[in-house]
């Protein structure tokens, strides 16, 4: 295929990954316009919007260090972005595949850009049940788990197709 080929291939991809980082810096754009830290508005029995900050990784994974972290999580997401991007660059012409990698290129930008900004994430979806609340996310995170949840597919698609 030729160069010029697989970037033309790759823009819907971009296009996607770029309206996942838009939606997700607004609704964060909004957050932080509206609510203080820790502030909470019910919308449903199982349902919050909150703001939270996690200077960790998923779940507030090493969100109690000292600091180290911020650059960290920073740079495996700009390697990832590198990643990401290599692999659309020769597999866009897969659909599942490269929708799954462009909502994950999506998202790991959009936190990196919260990371490099402010120094944390920014959370706000909140779901709970009972006295459970799951930890707080965003559209990012949301954009990641579908694409992790797309590769895993493909893979399962593609397995089954090989025998």
């Amino acid at each position: 295929m030729a160069r010029g080929n697989a970037a033309g291939s790759m823009l819907p991809w971009l296009g996607l990954a770029l309206i996942i980082l838009i939606a997700d810096q607004f609704t964060k754009v909004l957050i932080l316009g509206y609510y203080k830290l820790g502030d909470s508005t019910y919308v449903l029995p199982f349902f919050n919007v909150v703001r939270a900050h996690n200077t960790g990784a998923a779940f507030s994974f090493l969100a109690a260090a000292s600091g180290w972290q911020r650059w960290f999580f920073t740079g495996i997401g700009v390697l990832a972005t590198g990643f990401i991007l290599w692999l659309l660059r020769s597999h866009s012409h897969q659909k599942l595949f490269a929708f799954s990698l462009a909502c994950i290129l999506g998202g790991a930008v959009g936190n990196v850009v919260d990371r490099l900004l402010h120094g944390y994430v920014v959370d706000f979806l909140q779901f709970h049940y009972g006295g459970w609340y799951f930890p707080a996310f965003n559209v990012a995170d949301s954009a990641i788990t579908i694409g992790a949840i797309g590769l895993i597919l493909d893979e399962l698609l593609r397995v089954r197709k090989a025998r």
